[in-house]
């Protein structure tokens, strides 16, 4: 069955018969498997080359487990179109584990272009992890909009450590009203010839509203990545910071842009970013205690990643 390649592709073989967990499955543009429970809508709409998705966590309705989505290809070329529009509603609380598998891919090219409206005091947690294959044959373009209404808590995890990544061109945007919190983070090991690009912009606009965001890249081989990492305050007594770190090896190179904005006396905005190889201390320490130096440079890059 479809669902049990992409589901062990992805080890979550578990999860496929549990009828507590709400689960979306979807193989190109076919809804393969779902599940529902209290609290929450998932409406599919099958379109050309995808999948349209709207998903509604009901006021005041708090999902005690993850909410599974799997959005894969199973064969070696296609093309996934997936549009998510989720509104979590006031004084809910949900938590989202999305898993994009693409198991054989050699030319497969996957969209997603999401709204995300997250309401006044309600909790939206998305963690995306990726499997590619090793050919890097896999391009995953996705933009993703989200509005923070008065003191809701939006936190995003982007994850790419297993298979290569090909292309993969993330862009998002942040906007948080008064008390909400944002986080944002991405964590992606590039090799070979991939090519990553990172876009992240939080806008805090509403007083005492908080936000980061955070990168971090390992690039071997001859990858690239460009890292545009951008938060602009105009709120009173607003507070972000953005972090980024990248690891180059061999050919590999990167590049990162960490842009505050503060528009407000009473805002602060803080920035750092690294670009460089391992750690030489860390190196020397790990050489020391037996390890060969690819395992330990192996061993550092993972610790990045984590």
């Amino acid at each position: 069955m479809e669902e049990d390649i992409l589901y062990e592709a992805a080890n979550l073989k578990d999860i496929i018969h549990d009828p507590s967990v709400a689960r979306l499955v979807i193989n190109k543009d076919k809804v393969v498997a779902s599940n529902l429970v209290e609290g929450i809508e998932v409406l599919p709409e099958e379109i050309k080359d995808g999948i349209k998705v709207k998903l509604i966590v009901k006021e005041g309705a708090i999902l005690e487990k993850p909410v599974h989505l799997c959005f894969g290809v199973t064969s070696e070329t296609a093309v996934q179109n997936i549009i998510i529009d989720a509104d979590i509603e006031n004084n809910a609380s949900v938590s989202l584990i999305a898993h994009c598998v693409f198991p054989v891919a050699k030319d497969v090219l996957h969209n997603m272009n999401a709204k995300i409206h997250v309401g006044e005091n309600a909790h939206y947690s998305y963690f995306e992890r990726h499997i590619h294959s090793e050919s890097g044959g896999v391009k995953v373009i996705p933009k993703t909009r989200v509005i923070l209404e008065k003191g809701a808590r939006f936190k995003t995890e982007f994850e790419l450590i297993k298979g290569r990544v090909g292309l993969i061109d993330i862009d998002i945007e942040t906007i948080c009203a008064a008390d909400s919190i944002m986080e944002m983070t991405a964590r992606i090991n590039g090799t070979g010839e991939d090519v990553i690009i990172i876009k992240e912009t939080g806008f805090l606009e509403g007083e005492n509203s908080k936000g980061v965001l955070t990168s971090r890249v390992a690039l071997r081989n001859n990858a690239k990545a460009e890292i545009f990492n951008k938060i602009i305050a105009t709120g009173a007594h607003s507070r972000g910071h953005v972090d980024c770190k990248e690891i180059v090896q061999d050919s590999a190179s990167a590049s990162a842009t960490p842009i505050v904005e503060v528009k407000n006396s009473t805002a602060h905005v803080t920035h750092e970013a690294s670009i460089g190889s391992v750690d030489s201390k860390q190196l020397e320490t790990l050489l020391s205690r037996g390890l060969a130096q690819d395992e330990a440079v192996e061993l550092i890059i993972q610790g990045l990643l984590s």
